[in-house]
């Protein structure tokens, strides 16, 4: 006697993204796994009295996507704080602050962020700005892409931050004239004020959590590597996990202090572990900064406004043969190792720490991976499918727009310039490819990133291609979200296809995007997603 499924979700396209790049009409879940993938005849006696079953109308069905870099507490926290992220300029962000302090006027401080470097002359607002709305309380706002903060004069005042501070030697505090702080705190200079910024409570982070999930999930986000797990971070993983809250799978990477050394590894060993969906297997160490504050980590020198070297390459945060050995050292503990690196240099180091960790421990299945990979010398384009390396793409940034235009280009040169987010050869040159959005530092939505990664234009914009060699095919972008991710973060036994046996993570959209023309992709919405065979998300018009 055929037992029934749980549920059945038939008539449109399923593209199962498997080996076979299968497509199929119908899918059937029973107890959250998949247990038939076919042609509607082919399920429609799984059916039952209890069923639930699901028209897709023609809508496409979809692998649950998953994010291979992304800080949802982060974003959570700054959801419910001053969030600036829906400002489209300096004006309607500075309204949006002066909004919040009148919101909450006992609040000791005013903290967010989400402001973007392009809305400033030269990407540095001003702390006068600040004061202007808000002179008598403190003001930390971090920057969207999280290396740098904006302050106001009473918040550097109360931190003792003046022109007699120095520049510490992971960061740069921007200056007016007579060396008085500008209100611009680049990398670790954000630290000097951040440090006395009111630690959020253990429920704060809970909320926050949530909050990131829910906008995870109604992107279809099923799963993701979390790229900043502090103790904080993880006691809120936790506690949701223990609680049946989290409904995604979570990697975290914990997250490696760069002013210490390996005596952290022994704290890192013992916060190892797995609870629930949460396993806590990954270790995180940002190498260097981003290039439009001149931090990237470079081979050569920026330039300056008249296109002269500035004898400046940017910061390695952690000295490079010290990264080889705590690299090596973390491998054979068994951490995978997740690098943050921007610029051609620190992709370099990054490259040469696993490789020294491969020659000392030989080899193993532990995924490491680099993420942002902004430029990469062509040197080492190939050593990523030789070691086994992963190429963690934030697709949403490879395109012309004013933070890329303006803030970049014209300080790399034009050969170095054409160097940046090379996806396209690293997928001809045989690299593992995943992807994530580093959300909050822009838009969770996958498939605003698969629209740049095959366009290589900004999503509604008919702009100049972005290096137009480097694009990649619909498919491949689809399986960096999908199934690439989820062999990253050790699931792709269990998720990141649409096959019998599988989990049932699950996103049904508005369209197929195989049938739509390719400039279009990003107005693909997501309408339902499932986690197991439970949906987690059901947009209002679905």
């Amino acid at each position: 006697m055929t037992v029934p499924a749980d549920l059945v979700l038939h008539g449109g396209p399923v593209h199962t993204l498997g080996p076979a790049a299968r497509t199929a009409t119908a899918v059937a879940v029973r107890a959250g796994r998949i247990i038939a993938v076919g042609e509607d005849p082919d399920v429609r006696p799984l059916i039952g009295a209890a069923t639930e079953v699901v028209d897709l109308a023609g809508r496409a069905l979809l692998p649950g996507f998953q994010d291979a870099h992304v800080h949802p507490v982060l974003a959570g926290l700054t959801m419910i704080r001053c969030d600036l992220h829906d400002a489209e300029d300096a004006d309607e962000a500075v309204a949006a602050v002066r909004a919040y302090a009148e919101a909450d006027p006992e609040a000791e401080w005013i903290s967010g962020g989400g402001w973007s470097m392009e809305w400033f002359p030269g990407g540095t607002p001003s702390r006068h700005l600040l004061d202007a709305v808000v002179p008598d309380r403190p003001v930390h706002l971090i920057n969207r892409d999280g290396h740098g903060a904006w302050v106001n004069t009473r918040a550097l005042e109360l931190c003792g931050v003046d022109a007699g501070t120095p520049d510490p030697v992971d960061g740069r505090i921007e200056r007016e004239a007579d060396g008085t702080p500008q209100g611009t705190l680049h990398e670790g200079a954000s630290h000097l004020v951040a440090r006395h910024v009111p630690e959020p409570t253990a429920d704060m982070m809970l909320a926050a959590l949530r909050a990131g999930q829910r906008r995870l999930h109604s992107v279809g986000v099923t799963a993701w590597q979390d790229a900043m797990v502090t103790p904080a971070v993880q006691q809120a993983y936790l506690t949701a996990a223990e609680s049946g809250l989290l409904t995604a799978r979570v990697i975290g990477a914990l997250w490696w202090d760069r002013d210490g050394g390996e005596e952290q590894i022994p704290e890192l060993l013992a916060r190892r572990g797995t609870t629930g969906r949460f396993r806590a297997t990954s270790v995180k160490i940002m190498q260097d900064g981003v290039a439009e504050n001149f931090t990237a980590a470079m081979t050569s020198s920026y330039l300056d406004g008249c296109g002269c070297g500035t004898g400046n390459q940017g910061i390695s945060f952690v000295d490079p043969e010290a990264l080889r050995a705590y690299v090596t050292r973390l491998d054979a503990e068994g951490f995978q190792v997740h690098v943050h690196a921007v610029g051609d240099r620190a992709a370099r180091e990054a490259l040469d720490a696993f490789e020294a960790a491969r020659a000392a421990n030989g080899t193993n299945d532990l995924r490491h991976h680099i993420a942002h990979l902004q430029v990469v010398h062509p040197d080492d384009v190939p050593r990523f499918a030789a070691l086994e390396i992963t190429a963690n793409m934030q697709p949403l940034w490879a395109a012309h727009e004013p933070q890329m235009d303006e803030l970049t280009i014209p300080f790399l040169g034009p050969e170095r310039a054409g160097w940046q987010y090379p996806f396209g050869e690293l997928a001809r040159t045989g690299a593992p490819l995943a992807a994530g959005s580093d959300w909050p530092v822009s838009s969770p939505d996958p498939f605003l990133g698969i629209h740049v990664a095959v366009n290589r234009t900004v999503p509604g914009e008919s702009a100049k291609v972005f290096l137009p060699e480097q694009r990649l095919s619909l498919t491949a972008a689809l399986a960096a979200y999908t199934i690439g991710t989820a062999r990253v973060n050790h699931l792709d036994t269990r998720t990141g296809t649409i096959e019998k046996g599988k989990l049932a993570d699950l996103v049904i959209t508005d369209r197929d995007p195989f049938s739509i023309p390719a400039t279009e992709i990003a107005e693909t919405t997501v309408l339902a997603t499932y986690v197991e065979g439970e949906r987690v998300h059901t947009d209002p018009v679905f």
